[in-house]
């Protein structure tokens, strides 16, 4: 028999997959299953309860539902999302709450205050201290060309790069581990 938690991800997923528009090149389906990932990840290293946990899977689930309504408010949009769905699945108010409180955490500029809202707001933006960034920014580029024509890659390049020099990590798994690699990120730029 799936968990309450199964069933929710199903249920998001579906929704995602079925109703993000395909122009999202970046806020996809996938991108969602990486900050879950990657929320789980930051949160085994921090050591949170099995109920946070529960909780930090379920925000990060739901902290991008929002652009399946159009990319203005996408947070608030995914908070409203989130309330009448965990609501029908039993989700107490309290905690409903905390991951409403989570999924504002990764608004652009972010400003967590918890430990469960900095663990979201780092996995959201943890690419930015990867490997990988360049295949991820690339994928951000086609989404916002999309959203503007005029966008040229050296614009889009000034734009990283004054996004990664504002930006910092909240846990301190990421200001460990994340922080530098975001750097040679920046230099790469």
């Amino acid at each position: 028999m799936p968990s309450k938690f199964d069933k929710i991800y199903t249920e998001v997923v579906g929704i995602l997959n079925t109703k993000i528009s395909e122009d999202l090149s970046y806020h996809s389906t996938a991108h969602t299953l990486y900050v879950l990932d990657k929320a789980m990840y930051i949160a085994e290293k921090t050591g949170v309860t099995k109920k946070e946990l529960f909780l930090i899977k379920l925000a990060a689930l739901y902290h991008d539902i929002g652009f399946i309504n159009g990319i203005e408010n996408h947070e608030k949009e995914s908070c409203k999302i989130a309330k009448r769905s965990l609501k029908k699945f039993g989700i107490s108010k309290t905690d409903i709450d905390k991951i409403l409180g989570m999924i504002m955490a990764t608004q652009i500029p972010q400003s967590p205050k918890t430990m469960l809202e900095k663990i979201v707001a780092d996995a959201d933006l943890e690419y930015l201290g990867t490997k990988n960034f360049k295949a991820f920014a690339d994928l951000l580029f086609k989404e916002k060309k999309f959203q503007d024509k005029k966008l040229t890659r050296s614009a889009w390049n000034k734009i990283q790069k004054d996004f990664i020099l504002s930006h910092h990590y909240h846990t301190a798994y990421c200001k460990r581990y994340k922080a530098f690699r975001k750097m040679r990120n920046l230099e790469m730029l």
